[in-house]
């Protein structure tokens, strides 16, 4: 997804998709790259990580079952 940056506010970057101007996503400024300025793009890209879900899932698995074995002793 291309965004430009629309303007920085203290510390808080407002991006606006090239595709949609309606939309606005703000992201703590150190996110972007050093000496950003209004008007710059940037390509942004989200992708899930399927092995960092598992290890999550499993580890709030563990968690549920240590709480359940607290519970009942």
């Amino acid at each position: 997804m291309k965004v430009f940056l629309d303007r920085i506010e203290g510390n808080t970057a407002i991006l606006i998709p090239r595709e949609d101007e309606s939309l606005r996503f703000t992201v703590p400024l150190s996110l972007l790259p050093p000496g950003s300025r209004d008007g710059d793009m940037f390509s942004i890209r989200i992708e899930r990580d399927g092995v960092a879900t598992e290890a999550a899932k499993q580890r709030v698995s563990g968690l549920i079952e240590k709480l359940k074995k607290r519970k009942y002793q």
